[in-house]
């Protein structure tokens, strides 16, 4: 009987290749599912930001990191200067989050663990909404932190820090 069973499978693995071999729109085989090719726009555009080059800018001074966590988190800790715009509540806080910013700044987003969806989720937002230079920072909060790089805590705040 396992037999039987192990055949069924092969056959039908078999017929699904074929079938998909001739579709118009075949399916590909192979596929990148890591982390960081979730972070491309539908125009290709990479949205992801590495530790180093987001250290860098934030030495620099010319970047503004938005944490997109709640005000509660970004209250516990945050990075140092970053300004508060919680995904749940980006509308409503939009413009006064973003006051004072131009379209060309560099924005990086953040929030925290590697499937975090909060800080992606706030970057297409931020694009659509006319900014043209947004980063994600994957796992931004557990990754700034680990690398004792600068960190602040205290209420959540609109205009930074």
């Amino acid at each position: 009987m396992t037999w039987q069973i192990q055949a069924i499978i092969l056959i039908a693995i078999v017929v699904g290749l074929f079938v998909n071999h001739f579709r118009t729109d075949t399916l590909s085989l192979k596929s990148d599912w890591s982390i960081q090719t979730r972070e491309i726009t539908t125009e290709g555009q990479r949205l992801d930001i590495s530790l180093a080059q987001a250290k860098k800018l934030f030495v620099e001074n010319s970047a503004i990191f938005i944490d997109a966590r709640s005000p509660e988190a970004y209250a516990a800790g945050h990075i140092a200067g970053a300004r508060s715009l919680p995904w749940d509540d980006a509308e409503q806080q939009f413009i006064e989050a973003t006051e004072n910013i131009s379209s060309d700044t560099m924005i990086i987003t953040y929030c925290d663990g590697e499937t975090c969806n909060l800080s992606h989720n706030l970057a297409l937002f931020l694009l659509d909404m006319g900014f043209s230079n947004v980063r994600v920072f994957i796992n931004g909060w557990t990754v700034w932190v680990k690398r004792n790089l600068p960190v602040e805590k205290g209420n959540a705040s609109l205009d930074g820090g």
